[in-house]
């Protein structure tokens, strides 16, 4: 076990609290939250700065990444003096740009670990056992991702959201699926970072994301400005207008299937309050950093076996996951995404 103190960097925000008050009661007196106002004060759009807090801060074993930098400075500062980072970020070209650090990391011995959260996160680990139990060669993999437009989000999120809508989700349909507590859904393709991830890690040719709300009307509303969500005036009026609606509830639920030929293997996962889950997953892999049970290097979530427990390690927080369910039929399949229309 790794002794030394854990930075939070966005440590009051939604996903940061969760992190704050979990590593809390694990490390007591040993978990730091920071943020531009309150906490210890840092700012990830100044590298230099946010170095200088680094130095300044005695015995730091860890930072965990609740808000996302504008490049991947924050990361190598983190990497080159051999601390731990998990990194709750979503953003494609940022993971990207952190994983280019593996290298530092193995010099230094740290350890980093990206794809944190619900989705990417929890979609990916489901996705490797949905791969696995295809014998390691899916040739496909659906992902499927509700999330509840009631639940409150920060500014940030809502404008990733947004941005989104305006980045090109490639030749993918929209599809119906059917999704554990809610129903058949029309889900849209979304550039979550776990289709391309997963594509490179697991060397499946073919994964797509796709997103729904639990509002239909909602989801309509959303996608149906997809175009004009290009434009950035728009996006600014969008993030004002969908932080002031709040007409589902707060549960979410997500869904993997892995083709291979005719066989489908399908797991899904259900839980509430998506910030809280991603706050709690953040926790565990910082846990499991602090043990020494992760080898150094940068490694997306999926692609460490001692992580692959974590969605059970939540049950008590109700987080519910089912599967493995199979299909060895290319046939019918209740809720099975069919690259149908959206209604």
């Amino acid at each position: 076990m790794r002794s030394g103190r854990i930075l939070v960097v966005g440590g009051h925000g939604a996903v940061g609290a969760t992190v704050t008050s979990t590593l809390g009661a694990w490390y007591p007196e040993r978990v730091l939250p920071a943020g531009r106002s309150r906490g210890v004060r840092v700012d990830v759009t100044d590298p230099a700065a946010f170095g200088r807090v680094l130095d300044g801060l005695a015995d730091l074993a860890a930072v965990v990444l609740c808000v996302e930098p504008p490049d991947p400075g924050v990361a190598r500062l983190c990497l080159a003096r051999g601390l731990h980072l998990v990194d709750v970020g979503a953003t494609r070209r940022l993971l990207d740009g952190t994983a280019a650090l593996h290298d530092l990391a193995t010099a230094t011995g740290a350890t980093a670990v990206l794809s944190v959260g619900v989705a990417p996160g929890l979609t990916n680990l489901l996705a490797a056992r949905a791969h696995r139990e295809l014998g390691g060669a899916a040739d496909r993999i659906d992902t499927t991702v509700l999330l509840g437009s009631g639940e409150r989000h920060g500014e940030d999120a809502v404008r990733w959201t947004v941005e989104g809508l305006a980045r090109s989700a490639g030749g993918a349909r929209s599809a119906r699926v059917e999704l554990p507590g809610f129903g058949t859904r029309t889900a849209h393709p979304f550039p979550f970072s776990d289709q391309y991830t997963l594509r490179a890690g697991l060397g499946v040719p073919d994964a797509t994301t796709r997103l729904c709300l639990d509002s239909a009307a909602l989801t309509a509303a959303l996608f149906a400005v997809r175009g004009a969500a290009r434009h950035p005036r728009v996006r600014d009026l969008l993030v004002r207008v969908f932080r002031r609606v709040h007409v589902g509830g707060d549960g979410f639920a997500l869904r993997v299937d892995a083709l291979r030929g005719a066989r489908r293997t399908t797991y899904t996962l259900t839980g509430r309050q998506q910030s809280r889950v991603t706050g709690l997953v953040a926790a565990h892999v910082t846990r499991a950093a602090l043990a020494g049970t992760l080898p150094a290097g940068v490694h997306h979530i999926e692609r460490l076996p001692a992580l692959a427990g974590i969605p059970e390690a939540l049950a008590a927080d109700g987080v519910a996951v089912h599967g493995p369910d199979r299909d060895p039929a290319d046939g019918a399949h209740p809720g099975r995404p069919d690259g149908g229309c959206p209604r």
